[in-house]
């Protein structure tokens, strides 16, 4: 015996949305991927959580030749509409974005030492600049903590000398 049909209605409580939002998705991903598989299509999937949280499902090698598919396709549309419109533009907000998440994601594995093989001789003179231009700003910061440190140390010095010394003409008045 199957479950009766559900209400299409925004549930309410916040947790069972977020149960029923990952179940959904999960089964939604999965659909997707075996629509691509069983059939031998091209299948694309976006979504975004309530938060902004970008899930996705791409089928070929890339999402975004998916897109440019996706977009020569309906470029040849009789008329685009309102919402078509605002799609293709979060489309392009979208590719935008993800390419600046995936250049500051190679940024930070080259700062690391990682994945270098790729780069050419003036990225790697820009890389080591870059590195020696933190060091120097790491080894400033370093100095000046190291100074003040000294400065704290010299002030105790002096505290616990004047101590010492006024203990001393205590001791030699009794």
């Amino acid at each position: 015996m199957g479950r009766g049909r559900v209400e299409m209605k925004r549930i309410e409580n916040k947790i069972n949305r977020q149960v029923t939002f990952a179940k959904r998705r999960t089964g939604l991903l999965k659909k997707a991927y075996e629509l691509s598989v069983l059939c031998d299509v091209e299948v694309a999937l976006i979504i975004f959580s309530n938060r902004g949280k970008l899930y996705e499902f791409c089928s070929s090698r890339s999402m975004l030749k998916t897109l440019e598919k996706y977009q020569k396709c309906s470029d040849g549309a009789p008329e685009m509409t309102m919402t078509s419109r605002e799609t293709q533009s979060s489309q392009v907000e979208y590719l935008k974005l993800k390419s600046q998440v995936e250049a500051l994601q190679r940024s930070q594995r080259n700062l690391l030492g990682e994945d270098l093989n790729p780069l050419g001789g003036k990225d790697l003179d820009q890389l080591e600049r870059q590195l020696e231009a933190s060091l120097k700003q790491i080894i400033s910061t370093r100095m000046q903590y190291m100074l003040d440190q000294l400065g704290d140390l010299q002030q105790r010095e002096l505290l616990l000398f004047e101590t010492n010394k006024s203990l001393g003409t205590r001791v030699s008045a009794l």
